[in-house]
């Protein structure tokens, strides 16, 4: 495991983790559940996220370089694609489930043009469908998708269904890197 990944694990077993009884957004039941947020949104754990996210894409072959600007689903994507935002400098974006009603209306929140390449994360996936939807409004604006990750890849599914459409993956961990099986 790189220092990335291991800062990542030892932030997200100190203060994400909890043990009991959860229905995950899948709809799925868990005896454990990780709140990404509690690590994401905190501000010494801000660089740990944004280096083990970048760090993970590269090991795909995706580099800064490669995208324009980073986001992902409201509402544990912003933190993350921050994070990534402030140890790339790249420009971040949020999805919106519905589109704004008022002001400018849309999906997408933050800064992305039409056109731009655009690396998708998010703070934690079990089937990923939540995710998968958020991706609509991208094909729409014509932003290719470089790579999608996540902090934790808690289902083990996300992948096969990224690779149908072409779209290299690449968590930061995966349930049995915090000692979990993929679907528990």
């Amino acid at each position: 495991m790189s220092p990335a990944q291991s800062a990542l694990v030892a932030a997200l077993r100190e203060h994400a983790i909890r043990e009991g009884s959860f229905t995950l957004a899948s709809g799925r039941t868990s005896s454990w559940y990780l709140d990404g947020r509690q690590v994401a949104f905190r501000g010494d754990c801000l660089e740990i996220v944004g280096e083990a996210i970048v760090e993970a894409v590269a090991s795909v072959g995706v580099e800064a370089f490669d995208y324009d600007a980073v986001g992902g689903p409201v509402v544990g994507a912003i933190p993350v694609a921050l994070a990534v935002a402030f140890v790339t400098g790249k420009a971040s974006f949020a999805i919106r489930p519905e589109p704004k009603g008022h002001g400018v209306g849309g999906r997408i929140a933050g800064v992305l043009e039409a056109g731009q390449k655009v690396l998708v994360v998010e703070d934690t996936a079990t089937s990923g469908g939540s995710l998968l939807d958020a991706l609509a409004p991208l094909d729409e604006m014509g932003c290719p998708i470089v790579a999608v990750s996540l902090m934790l890849d808690r289902g083990g599914e996300l992948g096969a269904k990224l690779s149908e459409r072409g779209i290299p993956y690449a968590p930061v961990l995966g349930a049995p890197d915090l000692g979990y099986e993929f679907g528990s």
